[in-house]
């Protein structure tokens, strides 16, 4: 079997999908994107496709050694986003191959249910309360939000109870028994994320989420140890090396990207050691359903992992959702806040190809706010 083609399509909200096609009829999908930069990875998908046409897409390992390490300068997120989405598609033609599902090739199943979080924002904290008991009505037992929209350095007194206060609204409405991840986005100075994680101790988040900014990471042992809230980082992190400091340094979650982070080969190394420093695994994931499932395999068969991200009714979907490319949305049917894990071969999901053709030819160009200070100074988004 031989790799004839590979195709990338842009795709509403915000997604790049990739296409794998081999002689023999099997086709892979996978999710290269980094958000706002789509078209950049792109192009860097067709440059690393000629490496794989004419060769055997089983041998996933050696193809991500090639991918990773064959060019001189390696790394960065928009690489190691092309190589996994192409990572995520080469081990869906195994599974296709196989006819096994992703988990059983990478050594069977430990758990038979994943449980997964809702987005309710936060940044408007009128719609908190309500937004929140609407996940709760349809099953999910936890929520994130985030903790403050644009924020100035160090925060006012008001800057700071307006964050305690949402937080605490969240808490209330959720009660004891279920969980709130507050994500701090990498928006505070480390001063301020270390008053501001002081002030919601009492509330028990699940974890807060970056924050630091990824070039602040020499920073986060010692505001681990200010702490006792549980700390996730990772999802501006694209590989064991850069994970190797943070899990030294204490963090309680890794939260690698299936779509950034090298896809599956890579993201399964990340779980195992982050797993030596006693850490817990919740994938990153507000993004399309080949993501999505990438991540769910990878879920179903490490021990350590803990939560699922996924981008159901999130913000950024307006003109599409993760069930909008799918010919079967059954195994994104979430029962009681849990993913039931499917036995399908491959990633377990099957893309509506014409959908996506139609969608690639509109195309879009998505990028992120850019904000700034009330001095007009940059601020972080």
């Amino acid at each position: 079997m031989k790799i004839v083609r590979v195709e990338t399509f842009l795709v509403a909200p915000r997604w790049l999908f990739c296409r794998v096609e081999t002689d023999e009829g099997l086709v892979g999908w996978g999710e290269p994107v980094v958000e706002g930069r789509a078209e950049v990875v792109r192009a860097a998908v067709d440059v690393l496709a000629e490496q794989l046409i004419g060769q055997d897409p089983l041998r996933i390992q050696d193809h991500w050694q090639v991918l990773t390490k064959g060019g001189f300068y390696r790394g960065g997120p928009v690489l190691s986003s092309a190589v996994a989405g192409l990572d995520h598609a080469l081990w869906d033609i195994a599974g296709k191959a196989y006819g096994a599902p992703v988990h059983a090739l990478l050594g069977g199943a430990v758990r038979d249910t994943v449980r997964v979080y809702a987005w309710v924002g936060g940044d408007e904290p009128a719609r908190l309360a309500d937004e929140i008991s609407a996940q709760i009505e349809a099953g999910f037992t936890a929520v994130k939000m985030n903790a403050a929209g644009r924020t100035e350095p160090l925060t006012t007194p008001a800057g700071t109870a307006a964050v305690v206060e949402r937080v605490a609204a969240a808490r209330e409405v959720l009660g004891p028994h279920r969980d709130v991840a507050v994500d701090f986005h990498g928006r505070f100075t480390p001063a301020g994320a270390r008053r501001l994680l002081h002030e919601i101790t009492p509330l028990h988040p699940l974890f807060v989420e970056e924050p630091l900014l990824p070039e602040h990471g020499h920073l986060t042992a010692s505001l681990a140890a200010s702490t006792p809230v549980p700390l996730a980082t990772g999802e501006r992190l694209y590989g064991r090396a850069e994970f190797l400091p943070v899990l030294s340094a204490g963090i309680a979650v890794a939260q690698p990207d299936l779509s950034h982070a090298g896809g599956i080969t890579e993201v399964i190394r990340i779980a195992a050691l982050a797993e030596t420093f006693g850490a817990q695994l919740a994938p990153h994931c507000p993004l399309g359903p080949i993501s999505l499932a990438a991540s769910l395999q990878v879920a179903f068969c490490t021990p350590n992992f803990l939560i699922q991200e996924q981008s159901l009714g999130i913000h950024y979907n307006k003109d599409a959702d993760l069930l909008s490319y799918l010919l079967d949305t059954e195994p994104f049917r979430f029962t009681d806040g849990h993913a039931r894990r499917s036995t399908l071969p491959g990633l377990g999901v099957t893309i509506d190809e014409s959908a996506v053709r139609a969608a690639d030819r509109a195309g879009h160009a998505w990028r992120n706010p850019v904000w700034r200070h009330a001095d007009g100074s940059f601020a972080e988004w």
